[in-house]
């Protein structure tokens, strides 16, 4: 079934919950598609996990646009959406509405997904008007992560949680159609997610949200110096294939591989033309 924006919205209607994931390239977008997901995010988390940046801040549109390409290539069902990376929309509601309309243009994303309260519902009003969706994003921002000092658990206190639920309502009067909850404790999280009528979807909120996301790298536990705690991990993939690398070398170095049912064979008459 062919995912959309309506289908988010339906869902939560319906107590139906939404399941996303990130994707970053055409092969694991293919994948990621075909076992049934509603959404694919393509993150600005690339920076981290297919760059190798300490965080997302160096992430730029055509990193973004590049990356967004390929997942869409792969993709036939899920819901696309571009992340719209550091500095693409905080400097003017034009350049928001520009890039924006890029990602959708170029890329061939369905919606974009954007950081921030209250301070950035000008943008997202101005893009939805444009007639391009828009998913928000509040709780722990990682473009934020200076403001923050870190990577942290946000609406902890009251005057903080009061403005996360408030940012929320503000969000959805903008226009858009989800909002990403990101580390945010579980039971504000469920105050936020019955305080909107679109859909939330969580990362390190809890089970109350509308709907989950998760990077694949971390669910599939691809790497071992770090986990999130907010990550269960779903299947040793990081395991298998440091134990089929070192397979592979073990066979080369050995002579095992390529053996006779790997090659291609020549008629020995050629080869004795050839001395």
């Amino acid at each position: 079934m062919k995912n959309s924006v309506s289908t988010f919205i339906s869902a939560k209607k319906s107590g139906i919950k939404l399941t996303m994931l990130t994707a970053y390239d055409y092969s694991m977008a293919k994948i990621i598609d075909e076992s049934g997901v509603n959404g694919i995010l393509v993150g600005d988390s690339l920076g981290m996990v297919c760059l190798g940046y300490k965080d997302t801040l160096s992430v730029t549109m055509d990193d973004m646009l590049h990356h967004t390409k390929a997942v869409v290539r792969g993709t036939k069902n899920a819901l696309v959406v571009g992340d719209m990376p550091f500095m693409s929309y905080q400097t003017s509601i034009y350049d928001a509405v520009k890039n924006a309309g890029r990602f959708l243009q170029e890329a061939g994303a369905a919606a974009v997904k954007l950081e921030g309260g209250a301070v950035v519902c000008p943008q997202i009003k101005a893009i939805v008007d444009a007639q391009i969706p828009v998913i928000g994003h509040i709780g722990l921002t990682p473009q934020s992560v200076n403001i923050f000092g870190g990577f942290k658990v946000q609406g902890n206190n009251s005057i903080d949680a009061k403005k996360l639920i408030e940012d929320a309502k503000k969000i959805e009067a903008a226009g858009a159609f989800a909002i990403v909850l990101e580390c945010i404790p579980a039971k504000l999280a469920d105050l936020i997610s019955n305080a909107v009528t679109i859909p939330t979807i969580g990362i390190g909120a809890g089970g109350g949200c509308d709907g989950q996301i998760l990077v694949y790298q971390d669910m599939l536990n691809m790497f071992e110096d770090f986990k999130p705690k907010f990550v269960k991990s779903f299947a040793n993939v990081g395991d298998l294939m440091r134990s089929g690398f070192k397979s592979y070398i073990k066979e080369v170095t050995e002579g095992t591989f390529p053996a006779s049912e790997h090659s291609f064979k020549i008629n020995d008459e050629i080869l004795k033309s050839l001395y």
